[in-house]
């Protein structure tokens, strides 16, 4: 596969040849148009183009994607020879050796890859469970999967959903064939294992889990990272879609049961006497994408912070500051967050999804969501004096930390600038992870 290496807001990185340059965005809903000058204003930082890796109802696959970084980097100058250019054969009885997770996690690296892998193997999928205050139980197939690079989206839609009034929880969960052959397709039909990922209580679909609407269409986000779309007229289920990261998803969505979901293997401090342990060394890469389109991509390395900027539990990292313009970034393309059905289909303006993987200063995945997001007016920048344009802020939070996200609209080049990001570590974590007492 060929590299193409571009700046980012602290260092360099290789991008993958799916990461390139995309138009420009346009207001909330707006059209807008491609200019030429990418990066420029912002540092100099790399953006992807096209879309993402779309697999449209029939068979599962996931896992990681593939990272090579570390394989390029020890490759030779100008050196040609790639996976990707070897014959299906070859490739076929390379993967004829590998076991059934790791051919999951092949499937992943691009449709391909997707394809060869189900040749040998295939079976994983999701489904979810619709519970009536009856005890009912409605078990749904996965209709459409979109893999991006940090996570899969599944989504749940049809004309046959049963009255929202009638339902008490929605389960999320992986399935397998409980025999499970690399020599043959499991059938549709036999037994399978579940294992649950989520359970969600949808009497929890109120004014304050919503995120967006449109004429057709209210959403709605339940933690963690799925998405309810409800008709406004009828106030039923019009879709369902869930957002699951790669970190830990196929053991997520094979080792767990059906009633209690895979447990991670306890965490065992890291040693290390330096005063600054927990402090620094921080990787962070973000996605904020919707129908396998990406208005943000970025990579920010060597993130550090210091004792001082730990206050009320939380430690802050900064990752872009309002007060340097040259780590400024642009969002790329048009902010919405798509949805379709069997019948309609449609865009929630201002929102999208955001997959975030925070690596600790070992390499180590330190905290990784994905989830639903939604771009709101603010007064200004919080760290700043105020704009001649308008100013909107993006946030989250979980149990581990928070992401605060501050954007600016300049009505002179039509740009949505990230003026400021930050995320707010939780020092009970920091704490449990290395073994410090912050």
């Amino acid at each position: 596969m060929r590299w193409v290496s571009m700046a980012t807001g602290r260092g360099r990185q290789l991008q993958p040849p799916w990461r390139g340059l995309m138009a420009r965005p346009p207001p909330l809903g707006g059209d807008g148009s491609a200019r030429g000058r990418a990066g420029k204003a912002a540092g100099g930082s790399g953006f992807r183009t096209g879309r993402g890796v779309r697999l449209v109802a029939g068979c599962a696959a996931l896992g990681h994607r593939a990272r090579l970084d570390e394989l390029c980097g020890k490759s030779c100058t100008g050196c040609s020879v790639s996976l990707d250019g070897l014959p299906s054969e070859i490739l076929l009885k390379i993967l004829s050796y590998l076991d059934a997770v790791a051919l999951l996690c092949a499937g992943c690296v691009n449709r391909r890859f997707y394809h060869l892998a189900n040749d040998k193997i295939s079976g994983l999928g999701w489904v979810i469970i619709l519970k009536e205050n009856s005890g009912k139980e409605h078990i749904l197939e996965h209709v459409d999967l979109s893999f991006n690079d940090s996570s899969v989206t599944a989504t749940w839609y049809g004309k046959d959903w049963p009255r929202l009034v009638t339902l008490s929880t929605l389960d999320l969960c992986g399935v397998t064939p409980v025999f499970l052959n690399r020599s043959q397709t499991p059938m549709k039909n036999g037994p399978r294992w579940h294992s649950l990922i989520a359970k969600y209580n949808l009497s929890h679909l109120t004014e304050s889990t919503m995120l967006g609407c449109d004429r057709l269409i209210r959403i709605f986000c339940l933690h963690p990272g799925l998405v309810v779309g409800l008709w406004k007229r009828e106030e039923e289920l019009a879709f369902v879609m869930a957002n699951l990261h790669f970190h830990h998803l196929v053991e997520r969505s094979t080792l767990g049961s059906a009633a209690i979901p895979y447990e991670l293997p306890p965490h065992t401090p890291l040693s290390d006497d330096s005063p600054e342990c927990g402090l620094s060394g921080y990787q962070l890469h973000v996605d904020m994408h919707s129908g396998g389109v990406f208005c943000l991509c970025g990579t920010f390395r060597n993130l550090s912070t210091s004792k001082g900027y730990i206050e009320n539990e939380y430690m802050k990292l900064t990752v872009i500051s309002f007060k340097n313009s040259t780590e400024h970034l642009p969002l790329i393309g048009k902010v919405g967050l798509s949805w379709k059905t069997n019948i309609f289909d449609g865009c929630i303006k201002s929102c999208s999804v955001m997959d975030l993987t925070l690596l600790e200063e070992y390499g180590k995945p330190f905290w990784c969501f994905s989830s639903p997001v939604c771009m709101r007016p603010s007064p200004g920048p919080s760290d700043g004096p105020a704009f001649l344009g308008e100013t909107y802020r993006v946030d989250y939070a979980d149990a581990e930390g928070r992401v605060h996200l501050e954007l600016v609209w300049i009505e002179e080049t039509g740009e949505y600038f990230i003026v400021s990001l930050a995320l707010y570590l939780r020092v009970a974590k920091i704490n449990h992870w290395f073994g410090t007492k912050y």
